[in-house]
This record gives C-alpha cells, structure tokens and sequence, in this order.
C-alpha cells in the first residue's frame, strides 16, 4: 500500500474545520491544535484559560501548595518551612488552626497552575495594599510583602475565624473565585455588608468589622451571611463571589 510522504519539517497543520469546532468534534491533530498551550506574550502571569495560570518562571515564585498541575523547565519545588516567615506567621498560623500553605517554586520555566477549576484572575499592585481570603491565593511573587491577619470575634460562638492575607508593595498577584467576580464600592457614609463565605478580597484600607442584625433565636439556628455579616466602611472596594464557601461556621456541636 503507498503512504503519502511524511510533513517536512515546521509544516503546520491545516486549519480547524469550522464545522467540526462548532460540533465539538476534532481529529487527534485538530483536538492538539485547538487545546495547545499558546504564548500571548503578557509577561510573568499569563492566562492560558480562565481557570489555567502559566507562570513564566525566572527566579522564584510563592504558588499554593498542591495548584501545580504541570510544568516544563528547571524548576524546583520546596515546601514552605515552619519559622520560614518568621516566629509571627507560624504563631499566627498555630492560633487560627487555618491557612493556606505555601510552596516555592524556583528555577526557569513554565509552571502551570489551577485550583479546583476556580476561575482566575490577575492582579498588579503598584504600591498598593489588598487583603484576601487565605483559600482563594493561588501565586504571588516575593516583591509583595505579606502577612497573616485574623478576624476572632465571639470565639465561643465560632469554630476558628476569618483567615487573611494582607499583601502590600508592588508585584503580581494571582487570586481564585467560584464563577465571575463581582467587586462592589464602599463610599464613606455607604457602608457594604457582605456574606463572610462568599467574600474574597477587600481594599488594604477597609477593616470589616463582624455585624449581627437578628434575633437570639435566630442567631443560633443554621449559620448564614443572613445572620452574620461582615460590614465594610470607608472608601475602596470589596470583592465577592456567587457562592459562598464554608470556613466561618457557627459552632454547632460540642
């Protein structure tokens, strides 16, 4: 039987059939084509979908322990030491008994990362300040300073607190959401109150404060954002998503 002649070197393959795109149906060349990693040269954070990072590595890089999913290149990893950020951080860390651990990735290369097909989003700070949800930091570089902040209100009540990060100075700053986003303005006089699972981000200078608008009764039913809030006043932004994901609880059990 005769067989055309290989492809010569740098042949490229023809174009997708539209029909077959809009089928959802591809040739095994057709299908690599069309999920192929792709360079859109946007620098050290680039979006290779809306719920895949590709970090182009060249130094270090703080990414959350266990988002790798694939990498090319020389590139090492190492978990974050106990005393590594210092005798605060792991104090911090101990009396919250929550917390995002953080691994380093270093070396040159490509470093692909997802966490739980959250969708991700890209933030540049130019000495800026912002706090985040601890679960909801996916990679940041080491130009941004950063620290552990606690929300412990009515410890009794609650099991642990509201875990953040504060990140500060100039750098990138990769963060995740259950679906799109939706960042709402705090004006002075115009105070936001928001479900403390479904917040994710917040301005450097908003402190929220725990609010509670029910009854005794009510507040010892089931846990909600109906019955606790977090109230931001001031000026700048609060950041939320449309599902709220447990990590402040009522204390249900003994």
């Amino acid at each position: 039987m005769h067989h055309p002649p290989p492809p010569p070197p740098g042949h490229v393959l023809p174009p997708l059939d539209p029909s077959h795109a809009s089928a959802g149906r591809y040739s095994l060349a057709e299908f690599v084509r069309a999920r192929a990693q792709r360079d859109r040269g946007h620098g050290l954070f680039e979006l290779e979908s809306e719920r895949m990072l590709e970090v182009n590595l060249n130094g270090d890089m703080w990414t959350k322990t266990g988002s790798m999913v694939a990498y090319l290149g020389a590139v090492k990893f190492t978990r974050e030491g106990i005393l590594e950020h210092g005798i605060g951080k792991f104090l911090k860390r101990a009396v919250s008994g929550e917390g995002t651990q953080l691994t380093k990735a270093q070396g040159q290369g490509k470093l692909y990362l997802a966490d739980e097909a959250k969708k991700i989003s890209i933030l540049k700070l130019h000495n800026e300040a912002i706090f985040v949800n601890g679960n909801d930091v996916l990679a940041f570089e080491p130009s941004l300073k950063w620290d552990i902040t606690l929300m412990r209100s009515m410890a009794g009540m609650f099991a642990g607190g509201l875990f953040n990060v504060r990140f500060e100075g100039s750098g990138m700053l990769a963060i995740t959401t259950h679906y799109d986003p939706l960042a709402l303005e705090v004006r002075p006089g115009q105070p936001v109150f928001t479900d403390p699972n479904a917040t994710v981000a917040w301005s450097g200078t908003l402190q929220p404060q725990i609010h509670t608008d029910v009854s005794f009764k009510t507040f010892f039913g089931r846990g909600s954002g109906e019955s606790i809030q977090l109230r931001f006043e001031g000026s700048g932004f609060v950041l939320i998503q449309p599902k709220e994901e447990v990590y402040f609880q009522q204390q249900t059990g003994g």
